[in-house]
């Protein structure tokens, strides 16, 4: 199974996500990809997130994952805690420190959806963090460092121990990200 996880008020018709999704069809269309719409709330992601990949690994698939910014923070813990490799792009580090600038009224364009972030999903996102990288050999991370969301050096700094791939310039969107395609899927063993 290979999961992607979409990052905070994105979708599985962003770029990447449809980039992604068109290369694996084209290349592994075998593979059960799965790339859910998240829910608003952070712990109805997670439980989302955790349900897709608990049924996976009763099934005994191999897990995978790919994530973006917010994403990329909820696959760490789904690496850490049930296994497979992950493979994260400009990756949120601590998302629960940025989130007083996003608590009130807010608008995914992609699910015409308009919701509130409230305080109370400060202390949920930090329920995943993951302190300490315990399996470095799980990730790779994708950084570009002209992300104007986040700084890249978190993540750097985080990851060190991982496989990292860090090119100047960019954003947070990653630019040419369709070219790392097939990185990914090596590194993920497709």
């Amino acid at each position: 199974m290979l999961l992607y996880i979409h990052g905070f008020n994105s979708s599985p018709r962003s770029e990447k996500a449809m980039q992604t999704a068109l290369y694996l069809q084209q290349h592994y269309p075998q593979v059960d990809f799965q790339q859910p719409q998240l829910p608003s709330s952070p712990k109805a992601a997670m439980m989302l997130l955790c349900n897709i990949t608990e049924q996976a690994k009763q099934q005994g698939q191999v897990l995978r994952f790919i994530g973006s910014s917010l994403g990329g923070y909820f696959a760490s813990y789904l690496a850490e805690t049930y296994g497979g490799r992950a493979v994260l792009i400009n990756p949120a580090v601590k998302p629960f420190e940025l989130f007083e600038e996003f608590i009130g009224p807010q608008y995914n364009p992609y699910t015409n959806e308009h919701y509130q972030v409230l305080p109370q999903h400060q202390d949920d996102v930090a329920l995943y963090n993951t302190h300490v990288i315990r399996h470095p050999d799980r990730f790779l991370v994708l950084l570009q460092t002209g992300d104007e969301v986040l700084d890249y050096r978190q993540a750097l700094h985080k990851y060190h121990s991982c496989e990292l791939h860090l090119e100047p310039d960019g954003d947070h969107s990653f630019v040419g990200y369709e070219q790392q395609l097939d990185k990914i899927c090596k590194f993920i063993q497709l």
